[in-house]
């Protein structure tokens, strides 16, 4: 497993910027139980309001300058950390390993004041995709467009695709590849209630290291996050299309997300494991080795990119997507495996602002 480190570039396009975004939430399994399409009420089947108007949500917008300086005044810690240390070197420097979300909320884009002074404090950035690296968005984006050369989908699969399409305001996504616009379908869930790719932590974070000079490293090649996420199989396409589809039209799990989001924002790391029981995304045999393939097949290859990078006697901020955190063959264990003391940081709440109180009126 190869990696790639360089200098910080400018940010790339908006567009391959949300790829890169996309590919990372999807082959991390943080959006396997999305909710229902944009315009499906809970509990109802999308053919009964396909003929509803649809109102499409507002697109994410980026905060201001002062927007920015308020949200990063308010910042709390979110997510899971840990301190990773040689444990053959007393007083070696710390790196970290940081468990992200990629979606996020607005408010939740700058991070506390622990995960900034481990970021400011480490040399480098490693992430599973460097999302700055133009080549990588070039990449990517041309592995997730669709191919003229590949068979049409059957006409009863295509119209509810369509159908999906329109519900969710995304005919933008006709572009791609069919099993990339089930991804990007099931990404745009969370939109409702303001989840959304452009807020994930993982965009601030590279700007952090890009402001700071600081390099950052892949430690997944495109192409083996593309392998998750598309086939050149035509029954593999069928099914993954068929079975995005029923996610999207069930209409039964539109507050999964959400509870995905909390449980990642609580850092409640038992839960986290604990994940194929209560996300609706494990209940078959294909299901489960999907998943399993998805998270703990591609663990161990990312601790030797992390393990590379700490034998080079620089320190690391390695953020990574929060199911590849828990349990025996997530990150921290695998570190642990190969001599390094992994140490959970538990975080410290904010203190509550007191609001200024007024003078008492009397009569």
């Amino acid at each position: 497993m190869a990696t790639r480190m360089l200098t910080p570039k400018p940010v790339c396009s908006p567009l391959a910027r949300r790829f890169l975004a996309l590919a990372a939430a999807l082959t991390s399994g943080l959006v396997l139980a999305a909710s229902p399409a944009h315009g499906v009420k809970n509990g109802s089947k999308a053919s009964s309001t396909a003929q509803a108007a649809v109102i499409c949500p507002a697109k994410p917008a980026m905060p201001t300058p002062a927007e920015m300086k308020a949200l990063a005044a308010q910042a709390q810690d979110r997510g899971l950390l840990w301190r990773v240390t040689d444990s053959q070197r007393d007083g070696a420097r710390a790196s970290w390993l940081y468990g992200t979300m990629h979606v996020g909320k607005r408010e939740w884009m700058m991070p506390g004041r622990s995960i900034v002074r481990a970021v400011q404090g480490a040399d480098q950035l490693a992430l599973e995709l460097n999302i700055l690296d133009p080549e990588v968005g070039k990449a990517l984006a041309e592995g997730l467009k669709a191919r003229a050369d590949a068979p049409p989908l059957a006409a009863d699969l295509s119209q509810r695709l369509n159908r999906q399409l329109k519900l969710a305001c995304a005919e933008d996504l006709v572009r791609l590849r069919p099993e990339a616009q089930i991804l990007g379908l099931l990404a745009k869930t969370g939109s409702r209630q303001g989840l959304n790719a452009e807020y994930g932590v993982d965009i601030t974070l590279a700007g952090m290291a890009y402001a700071l000079g600081k390099p950052i490293t892949g430690l997944e090649a495109v192409q083996t996050q593309l392998n998750e996420l598309v086939s050149d199989d035509p029954v593999e396409i069928v099914e993954t299309v068929d079975d995005g589809l029923k996610q999207l039209e069930d209409g039964m799990a539109p507050e999964m997300l959400q509870l995905l989001a909390q449980v990642w924002a609580s850092g409640n790391a038992r839960k986290l494991e604990n994940y194929a029981d209560w996300c609706d995304c494990a209940n078959t045999e294909r299901e489960r080795a999907q998943l399993k393939r998805m998270i703990d097949g591609r663990n161990p290859g990312m601790a030797d990119g992390i393990a590379a990078l700490l034998k080079q006697d620089k320190t690391v901020f390695a953020a990574v997507g929060a199911l590849h955190m828990v349990g025996p063959m997530g990150l921290p264990e695998l570190l642990r495996q190969k001599g390094y003391r992994v140490e959970r940081v538990e975080f410290t709440p904010l203190p509550l602002q007191k609001k200024p109180s007024k003078p008492m009126k009397t009569k």
